[in-house]
């Protein structure tokens, strides 16, 4: 057994291994960069290593620098967690040229699977069924076109390297074509240093189901199947296992197949087969083809360990340790149903921007798993995923599975960021998935009703209100006093850019009647607890101007300064700013240029994501007040047009 570990990764999976190793009484090491030097798994590591700056680059995909930290703290192994350096190969024989144990597969299975290309041949050779498609060398654009002609659109264009839906494109016509590769080809070569493609037809009906497999590096076995079917831009949302209609034939099939991927690249550890199904005519064991295989522990694993009662970081260990397979195939078994919600910080509104901010409460509901890398009072950095946690549910049933999903999606508290738990909770409700009939394109075709933001009622404006001048306490200390006649005060809030001011009447510490323009809402502390209009109130968060009622998935308030200007209450329109803390990484707009509305005039990243910053009406560049490669926070102006379309050219 391994006595101590290195985690070479950071956020939600860094803790998550820590807290397998030290159930199993091995010593864990942390490695942290500047942004995360108060971060939750370097406290809760048994030693924690500075390893650079904030920028991944500098830190998290440092390997040189992760490896010394290894060999100075005396740690035996290093686990690469998931992203970052998790399917490097050169990482892994790096780790294993100075003595360590890596724990995950070898180099040369992450070389055979990662590249989609050529990882389906290979799977060809073992008997794996594949998606009819293109993944050869020539690579210019004419052949492409001709090939993906042959296949017979809707065609999906696909970088051979990476994954996360980066560099993927779907394709509807002939004459979309060339513009979508290359679109493909520069997104693939920013993100994985690679801009070759593949090309494959496109499934009507598909649903994404995965295949865990564990090995040993010489035999392998399945722990079933997850749907993760709900996704937005091909990225994954809500997972659940086992899939929904799954038969048993199926099952077998899909199983048998993940093993015989496995076992052809003598695969050790954690690894995940994925295989598109097309389920326009239910779920039959001829309509299942690979993609791609991910080499390493993934983000949805924890709802196989719900429905199987498997550690998997556990087994990851033990195997790395020199142990076999710890179970057989046939003492494996499905126990239940479980869920798993991707809960991030993001404006959806806004087209489902990362968002950033400063924790300054939060809470999960008891009796929910909540894997999560942050606390109370924890920034959101613009430098990584901005990825709050993973709620996951478990049930004996699918449907009972899913209630409790969505009761910890009501019962989960946020403040400080905005957060996409309203989209959850609409998503768990959706009727099609609460049936099981789900496919990878349910939220594109109903976007539109699952991102309505729930508005205040008079109820939570009241609580509001009480909140921003301090009456909720149990003495309300500043209640005050007037004679004969209740106190009154009023307070100006702003929410979502509309103003509101309810007024106030205290009859006593115990008692206030809240006025919204002629509706009153009665306040009374019975038995210790808050009531509205004879309702128990839901919790409150308070920090500084910012108030947060955590009623339908958490609303947010603003107290606003009497004294403040409203200056800035007719912006420039011509002016596009940065929408999120990031980096320039493109700028392709220059003063003089006549543009159209929806040009892209740069290219923003971050948290591991590019934005196209657009142009939102015709006119003529005026300037250009940001240059490529620079760090801007959000709100900087980065390009201004001309009001009235005529520049100096």
């Amino acid at each position: 057994m391994l006595e101590t570990i290195l985690i070479a990764n950071r956020g939600e999976i860094a803790c998550r291994v820590i807290e397998t190793a030290r159930a199993m009484g091995v010593g864990t090491v942390a490695v942290y960069s500047d942004a995360d030097r108060a971060a939750r798994h370097v406290a809760l590591a048994d030693r924690a290593v500075h390893i650079g700056g904030a920028a991944p680059g500098e830190s998290y995909l440092n390997g040189e620098r992760i490896i010394a930290a290894a060999l100075e703290t005396g740690a035996e192994a290093i686990h690469p967690g998931y992203g970052f350096l998790s399917e490097n190969p050169d990482f892994v024989e790096a780790v294993e040229a100075a003595g360590l144990i890596f724990i995950g597969p070898s180099a040369a299975a992450i070389r055979a699977m990662g590249l989609k290309d050529a990882a389906k041949a290979l799977m060809e050779g073992a008997g794996v069924p594949v998606v009819p498609g293109y993944h050869g060398a020539d690579q210019e654009a004419g052949e492409l076109a001709a090939r993906a002609a042959e296949i017979g659109y809707p065609v999906l264009i696909k970088a051979v390297a990476g994954g996360g839906g980066k560099g993927m494109r779907l394709v509807e016509t002939p004459g979309a074509f060339d513009a979508a590769l290359e679109s493909a080809r520069g997104e693939a070569a920013t993100a994985f240093g690679n801009a070759d493609v593949l090309i494959e037809k496109y499934v009507a009906k598909p649903r994404h189901i995965e295949v865990q497999v564990f090995g040993d590096g010489t035999r392998a076995l399945h722990l079933f199947e997850r749907d993760c079917s709900l996704q937005r831009r091909h990225q994954k949302v809500i997972e659940e296992a086992p899939a929904p209609g799954m038969t048993e034939e199926m099952r077998n099939a899909m199983g048998q197949a993940a093993v015989r991927a496995a076992e052809a690249i003598a695969y050790a550890g954690a690894g995940t087969v994925e295989f598109i199904v097309d389920a326009s005519d239910g779920l039959r064991p001829d309509r299942f083809w690979f993609m791609e295989m991910n080499t390493r522990l993934q983000v949805e694993h924890p709802v196989t360990e719900a429905i199987t009662g498997v550690d998997l970081v556990e087994w990851q260990l033990r195997v790395a340790g020199g142990e076999g397979l710890p179970m057989r195939q046939q003492d494996l078994a499905i126990h239940g149903h479980a869920f798993e919600a991707r809960l991030y910080a993001e404006d959806v509104p806004k087209g489902f921007l990362p968002a950033t901010g400063t924790l300054s409460h939060l809470s999960f509901p008891e009796g929910t798993r909540a894997d999560s890398g942050v606390r109370g009072g924890d920034v959101i950095s613009p430098h990584y995923d901005p990825m709050i946690a993973k709620l996951v549910t478990h049930g004996a049933t699918r449907a009972g599975a899913l209630r409790r999903l969505s009761a910890a999606l009501r019962r989960c508290e946020v403040a400080g960021t905005m957060t996409n738990l309203a989209f959850l909770g609409a998503l768990a409700a959706h009727p099609g998935f609460v049936r099981g009939d789900v496919d990878t394109g349910l939220i594109a075709r109903d976007l539109d009703d699952l991102v309505v933001q729930p508005e205040a009622g008079p109820v939570e404006v009241a609580l509001a209100a009480l909140a921003a001048l301090d009456l909720l306490e149990a003495e309300a200390p500043d209640t005050g006093f007037s004679l004969w006649t209740p106190l009154r005060r009023a307070v100006t809030l702003r929410r979502a850019g509309d103003e509101m001011t309810p007024r106030v009447r205290s009859h006593s510490a115990h008692a206030h009647d809240v006025d919204l323009d002629g509706a009153v809402v009665e306040a009374r502390r019975v038995g210790g607890r808050w009531q509205l209009d004879g309702e128990a109130a839901p919790p409150v968060a308070v920090s500084g101007p910012e108030i947060t009622i955590f009623a339908q998935y958490g609303l947010g308030f603003e107290v606003v300064d009497p004294l403040e200007h409203d200056s800035l209450a007719v912006g420039d329109p011509g002016v596009i700013e940065a929408p999120m803390p990031g980096l320039v990484k493109l700028v392709t707009a220059a003063p003089g240029d006549r543009v159209h509305a929806g040009d892209r005039l740069a290219v923003l990243e971050a948290m591991k994501m590019e934005h196209s910053l657009l142009a939102a009406r015709d006119g003529v560049v005026a300037e250009v007040l940001v240059t490529q490669g620079a760090q801007v926070s959000a709100g900087t102006a980065l390009v201004r047009l001309d009001t009235d379309g005529e520049g100096a050219a």
